[in-house]
């Protein structure tokens, strides 16, 4: 079942919201492509961010906003919660004082990133970065590090395998039971594991649901509570079996990835912005399936576009 372009209303404007005292999300309606969540982390008259946004105006509309909510305390620490762009081109706009945060496998995949050097017209509008440069971590972790905003515990945690990225970082805050997951979780949109693992990522989700937070801010989409986490990645957990299956399937029938995209019914997903990451996802599933290796990026994106019936779209 082909996707086919569709308009969609302008999102709401990006904004901060106060979680508890003293931590915040900056969530980017609708959330689709390119249109992140980042995170404020204040404490002891300093501040740390998670992630940045992918284009010089909407990076500095979020770096404005910490300056006005902190009365320009200073940004001392940056967490990176994976290598998308969405997440990192921005990183180049935070002081230079400001120490960055990521896994090793974040930082060396960022740094090898063609993306920021100028975007294929896989998207529409393509998207105009403006002027933002490759800034890669100053600290690369592995498994586990705790850093500390004032007298604020910060935990920043590996899963400890590859599930949307293999770089993907959580930070946590034990305190204030708030979680920022990044891309492990996507809240009312299709999930994404091109460059991850479909099985990792249906690992994850225990994984996320065992820290039991009261608060989670997801990668894309809106905040949620304690009460609504359990059922967003129970989606996620039909959904990333719904691409295994349709995986299994089609490789047994001899289909390719668009093929096997396109005879997939998505039922209850269908109804997710950028359903067309359908197709990347399977990429993913046939690399696995096949025994590892890493999926052609542009040929997946390709067929993403052919699926669509053109260019994906997006607000940036």
């Amino acid at each position: 079942m082909t996707s086919h372009p569709r308009t969609r209303p302008e999102p709401d404007a990006p904004g901060l919201r106060e979680i508890v005292p003293g931590v915040l999300a900056w969530t980017q309606p609708d959330g689709s492509w390119w249109l992140n969540n980042a995170g404020l982390v204040t404490g002891g008259g300093e501040a740390l961010v998670v992630d940045t946004c992918a284009t010089e105006p909407r990076t500095r509309r979020f770096l404005a906003a910490v300056r006005e909510t902190t009365a320009d305390a200073p940004i001392r620490l940056a967490v990176n919660t994976h290598q998308h762009g969405d997440h990192t081109y921005g990183n180049s706009l935070l002081p230079a004082s400001t120490v960055i945060i990521g896994h090793a496998a974040m930082r060396e995949a960022l740094r090898t990133d063609p993306i920021i050097d100028g975007c294929p017209p896989i998207w529409s509008p393509v998207p105009d970065w403006g002027a933002v440069t490759r800034r890669v971590p100053d600290i690369a972790m592995r498994g586990e590090l705790t850093v500390h905003v004032g007298e604020r515990r910060v935990e920043l945690r590996h899963p400890g395998f590859a599930a949307h990225t293999p770089g993907d970082v959580v930070a946590w805050l034990p305190e204030e039971r708030v979680l920022f997951t990044g891309d492990l979780v996507f809240h009312g949109l299709t999930p994404l594991v091109l460059m991850g693992s479909v099985p990792g990522a249906l690992r994850s989700l225990d994984w996320v649901a065992a820290f039991e937070p009261e608060h989670v801010v997801p990668g894309h989409g809106p905040v949620l509570d304690a009460a609504a986490l359990p059922e967003v990645l129970a989606a996620h957990d039909r959904y990333y079996r719904l691409v295994l299956e349709t995986a299994e399937r089609g490789r047994a029938e001899g289909r390719t990835p668009l093929e096997a995209a396109r005879a997939c019914d998505l039922g209850e997903f269908a109804a997710w912005a950028d359903a067309e990451r359908l197709v990347l996802n399977l990429h993913r599933a046939y690399a696995d399936l096949a025994g590892g290796g890493e999926p052609d990026v542009l040929a997946a994106f390709g067929d993403a576009v052919a699926f669509h019936g053109g260019p994906l779209p997006t607000f940036v």
